[in-house]
């Protein structure tokens, strides 16, 4: 599934992308969230491959209703809701399908993931680094993770690639997405179907560009606060649900929020010198209390 909204030659690439596939064994469904060029269903008019389909919505609904959208009207058993911005390498249908087959009680895949940039050239952010040298768990192999350590982990530090996962259908449609928390909506539905039994495989082979650029939503909302005031509110919803499940460790990480906070330090000095930083809000998110449970 291909929510689009966006910059149209970037979401060609991922199309094209996933026409490359060393496996033939998949479904490409586009759903346009009335993006206001003609030249997108131009496009798709043009392509002539059976197991490509496009969908264009009447009106614009957002990112979070688009996800739904995606989730609503998938067929196959497992599910991909990918960037319109990412590139799948010729291998990731290959690789995530063997992990479906040799891990059937896998509900979530997380195949491995290089970093890209706008031009396409693989980088290294400060953000990844942190990400696969402190919180991703170091595996060699296919790995099953689930439960409150699973949950302690991801909300210590959101280590997934959302777009480049890769869900078992009935469990993706059963979790309803945040509307509340658009900006932080990915690891919202990830912790609520941890917390509805949820197993996950980590698949370490590289089979996914994700794409990492300033112009994202997530990237445009971060320097005047509202990300972090998005993920401030989502923490203490999840700080309520874990106590009540009785997930210590996994509650005190929700509270601590600590690689979030340490997010907001880390952009401090672009939020002095940019125009629409809000350098209060930074440090009231780095250094304010948590909210109260929810």
């Amino acid at each position: 599934m291909l929510p689009f909204w966006g910059d149209p030659a970037m979401m060609r690439e991922t199309v094209e992308s996933v026409l490359r596939q060393t496996s033939d064994d998949w479904l490409l469904t586009v759903v346009d969230d009335a993006y206001p060029d003609p030249s997108v269903k131009e496009y798709f008019d043009g392509l002539t491959d059976p197991r490509v389909s496009y969908v264009r919505k009447d009106v614009n609904e957002g990112i979070t209703a688009n996800f739904a959208t995606c989730a609503q009207i998938a067929t196959q058993d497992m599910v991909a809701i990918v960037g319109c911005d990412d590139v799948l390498l010729p291998n990731y249908v290959d690789t995530v399908l063997r992990a479906h087959r040799d891990f059937p009680e896998a509900d979530i895949i997380q195949p491995g993931v290089q970093v890209i940039d706008e031009s396409g050239a693989v980088v290294t952010t400060l953000v990844d680094s942190v990400k696969r040298r402190l919180m991703m768990p170091r595996v060699s192999q296919p790995t099953l993770l689930t439960g409150e350590a699973l949950a302690t982990s991801l909300l210590r530090a959101d280590w997934l690639y959302w777009p480049s996962l890769v869900f078992r259908r009935e469990r993706l449609v059963a979790t309803s997405f945040r509307d509340e928390f658009s900006l932080i909506q990915d690891l919202a539905l990830i912790i609520d179907m941890i917390c509805a039994g949820a197993t996950l495989l980590v698949e370490p082979t590289l089979c996914f560009s994700y794409r990492r650029h300033g112009s994202s939503a997530s990237s445009a909302a971060l320097l005047d606060g509202v990300r972090f005031d998005g993920e401030r509110r989502y923490f203490a919803v999840a700080a309520g649900e874990m106590s009540r499940r009785g997930w210590r460790r996994a509650r005190r990480a929700a509270r601590l929020h600590m690689t979030s906070r340490l997010h907001a330090v880390v952009l401090l000095p672009q939020a002095f010198s940019r125009k629409e930083g809000s350098p209060k809000a930074l440090l009231r998110h780095a250094f304010g209390p948590a909210l109260p449970d929810r």
